[in-house]
Formats: C-alpha cells, sequence, structure tokens
C-alpha cells in the first residue's frame, strides 16, 4: 500500500541520501508526486525537513567543498546564459550594461560567500572581482566599448573558471 510506512521511509531515505528527484521516487515506488509532497510537508512540520536532512547528508558524505564548488558551477551556467541572453538579447544598451553591473555584483558575492566557505575558490573569486571592476571601469570609462567586453568575458570567464576552479 502506497501510504504504509515503509514506504515513506524509502521515499525519505532515496530523496535524502540517494538525492533522487521527487518525480523519480514517486515513478519507482509508484506513489503519486503529490503524495511524496505531503509526506514531505508532513514531516517538515513534524521537524523532519527533508531539505535539511539532504543538505547535511551531502556536506557530511562529499565535503563542503564539494557542495560549494557544485553551486558556484551551477551560478557560472546561469551566469553564462544571462550572458548570452545579453549580448544576442534585443536589450537597448543601457538595460545591457544594468544587467553586466548585476551580474557583476552577483558573482562578487557568491564567490566572496564561497571563498569563506571553501577557501581553495577565493582564487577564482578575486580573478571574478577583477573581471567586476574591469566592467565597472569600461562602463564608466568607455562606454563605447561595451560590446568588445560582452564577446571578451565570457570565454574569458570560462577559461578563469577552468584556471582556479580545479
Amino acid at each position: 500500500m502506497a501510504n504504509d510506512q515503509e514506504t515513506r521511509r524509502k521515499a525519505r531515505a532515496d530523496y535524502i541520501y540517494r538525492r533522487m528527484t521527487i518525480a523519480t521516487i514517486a515513478m519507482t515506488l509508484t506513489v503519486s508526486q503529490a503524495t511524496i509532497g505531503r509526506w514531505k510537508k508532513a514531516a517538515k512540520e513534524r521537524g523532519d525537513d527533508w531539505d535539511i536532512a539532504r543538505s547535511a547528508s551531502l556536506i557530511a558524505g562529499e565535503g563542503l567543498e564539494t557542495v560549494v564548488s557544485s553551486v558556484v558551477e551551477d551560478f557560472m551556467i546561469m551566469a553564462q546564459s544571462l550572458l548570452e541572453e545579453i549580448k544576442h538579447g534585443a536589450l537597448g544598451l543601457d538595460q545591457k550594461v544594468k544587467h553586466l553591473v548585476a551580474l557583476a555584483d552577483a558573482m562578487t558575492k557568491m564567490t566572496a560567500s564561497a571563498g569563506k566557505l571553501a577557501p581553495k575558490i577565493s582564487e577564482l573569486g578575486v580573478a571574478q572581482d577583477v573581471m567586476t571592476h574591469l566592467i565597472g571601469f569600461v562602463r564608466e570609462n568607455f562606454p563605447q566599448h561595451i560590446g568588445v567586453i560582452l564577446e571578451i568575458i565570457e570565454p574569458f570567464g570560462e577559461r578563469l573558471a577552468s584556471l582556479y576552479a580545479s
């Protein structure tokens, strides 16, 4: 039966320790995603937060540095996607500059936080901070060259990530 304690225990274990998605767990246990969602919510109300337990398990099993690296990697993928949108989207120059400044700020904050949690990543943080200052410098002093910076910054960011994140 889908609602027995053993199935709930298995769903919880698969979510926390095997890091399976709710959709995958539902398919494996032949239980609806909504049911697992209700179990997860009810457990949280009782003080058993599956997401916190999942994070703790990940940190304990792989180490904080691995978790931080994964978060930084996901952030960089999103940043690269945003850069593509800035480069190829129908935004005006002012909007492009605003997005670049916001992205540079987010990158600085991300790498500063990551550097505090995982010191090996701090070198990448310094490199990205330099990129942030370069973008600001070009924006203030050479706004006519923002297109060139957009062309250069993405592949250079990838090179920095490969040099310092490994």
